[in-house]
């Protein structure tokens, strides 16, 4: 005994509905992944690559009105812009917020900055750097 077979034969009848609706699954699907790829490619690419100047706290000392802060900043020579640093006070208010420049042909900048605050301050955070 043997079984029968419900699939149509293919080159009588063309394909069947649900092989139409995978293929064409699968290449929407393919279509929609490049274009992910491509989105994120292009923002990592701004990102990281367009991103001239980057800056580090190396260490910080807090004062009564004022925190002074060592920060190093590496940037391409000729680019300008500038950072931004805050400080909170111990309950987690914001207490000073100052944006510093650098310029110049220097690649990398090591420079001590003080940041003047309304109350005494804890810390010194790194915002972000910007180029012009």
């Amino acid at each position: 005994m043997s079984t029968a077979t419900t699939r149509r034969p293919e080159s009588r009848y063309g394909r069947s509905s649900d092989e139409r609706a995978d293929r064409t699954l699968k290449v929407v699907g393919a279509a929609l992944g490049a274009v992910l790829l491509a989105v994120i490619g292009y923002f990592g690419y701004h990102y990281v690559g367009q991103n001239k100047i980057s800056a580090e706290v190396i260490e910080f000392d807090a004062g009564k009105n004022a925190v002074k802060v060592h920060l190093e900043v590496r940037k391409d020579a000729g680019a300008s812009g500038y950072c931004t640093l805050r400080s909170q006070a111990e309950s987690g208010a914001e207490v000073g917020r100052a944006d510093f420049r650098f310029d110049g042909d220097a690649t990398r900048i090591d420079k001590v900055v003080s940041l003047r605050t309304a109350s005494p301050g804890t810390t010194a955070e790194l915002l972000g750097c910007h180029a012009d």
